[in-house]
């Protein structure tokens, strides 16, 4: 898998965010530490959606919260347009994180129980000091609109706490707070891992919505893959803290390049799946972050490892003509 390779990094004037070599290490007791995320590096383009995906363990949310500097990475660069994220002092960073929201896993536990709905999506404004505040002024113009684009009704808002909603209410509440802010970028972290199916597809649409109308970039993360391929354009697959794939989602969907894809599309439970009869499963536990395997980190589950995949790190390089990488020895597609 990718060690420092940053070949797949794209040479675009559209490219808004860009992280590269981003490391996050944790101390861990004993001398010990936890590898989250090592040395990975992906960009995104102006109005594009990058999937995230990976089994969880294998360091998503942790890069998500380190792109927002949540907290700060132990080394690597987040460039978000033309500013150096790490670089940026505590106020700097302050200014800078309305146009970088993030959307939570849970939407209940992320949402101010004692608040009501409209001031906790109106809170971003007044801590910002736009429109003043007040009645019929810009700032409840601006909460209204929103409120309304998520499909809530805003006089409802105004008397309802949290717990009187839905989960997928409440994340509608939770997309509607990051909203507030006009912001560029919004990272999603599995923003519908804990709703029920008919639930995730109207909060999926929800967002696509919300990507035309308001011109946003999204980052978002998941372990079904099954949802990213419905709302990413660009799909980044993730083992024990490396990527391992990442390119154009059609390609990668339609012919995965390193083992790991594989094995997890074959997994989708969808009776139209290509990949379901391949004869594979993902075998053994995932290994600890603290004590990753050497070479690739995925050798000890791979029905393909052969010695140098267990003493020599694959670098990411690109397989056919498109938009697709790979960090792979022995890729399925050349």
């Amino acid at each position: 898998m990718a060690g420092s390779g940053t070949a797949h990094l794209r040479d675009k004037d559209d490219v808004i965010l860009r992280v590269q070599d981003l490391v996050m290490e944790f101390p861990a007791g004993k001398g010990q530490v936890v590898h989250a995320v090592s040395g990975i590096s992906f960009d995104i383009a102006e109005g594009e959606t990058l999937g995230l995906v990976g089994e969880s363990g294998c360091g998503k949310s942790t890069t998500a919260k380190a792109v927002i500097q949540l907290p700060i990475p132990t080394s690597g660069s987040v460039l978000f347009e033309e500013t150096e994220l790490t670089g940026l002092s505590k106020e700097e960073l302050r200014q800078t994180r309305p146009q970088l929201q993030m959307i939570f896993q849970d939407p209940i536990a992320s949402l101010n129980p004692r608040r009501r709905v409209f001031d906790i999506v109106s809170e971003g404004l007044e801590v910002w000091g736009s429109g003043g505040g007040g009645e019929g002024s810009f700032a409840e113009s601006r909460v209204e609109e929103i409120i309304r684009a998520v499909g809530l009704d805003p006089d409802q808002t105004r008397k309802r706490r949290p717990h009187e909603y839905s989960g997928g209410q409440c994340q509608r509440i939770s997309v509607a707070r990051a909203l507030v802010l006009d912001p560029k970028i919004i990272i999603c972290d599995e923003p519908v891992s804990a709703l029920d199916v008919s639930v995730q597809a109207q909060v999926l649409n929800m967002l696509e919505d919300m990507k035309a109308r308001y011109g946003l970039t999204l980052m978002f993360i998941s372990h079904d893959l099954s949802v990213v391929k419905n709302i990413s354009d660009r799909v980044a697959v993730m083992y024990l803290g490396k990527m391992c794939e990442i390119g154009d989602g059609d390609l990668l969907f339609a012919n995965p390049a390193h083992p790991y894809t594989k094995v997890l599309l074959a997994a989708v439970p969808d009776p139209e799946n290509q990949h379901a009869n391949d004869g594979e499963v993902l075998a053994g536990e995932l290994p600890s972050p603290i004590d990753p395997p050497t070479g690739c980190r995925f050798n000890t589950r791979c029905p393909h490892a052969q010695d140098i995949c267990r003493t020599t790190e694959p670098q990411i390089e690109q397989v056919g003509d498109g938009d697709h990488w790979v960090a792979c020895h022995f890729p399925l597609v050349s």
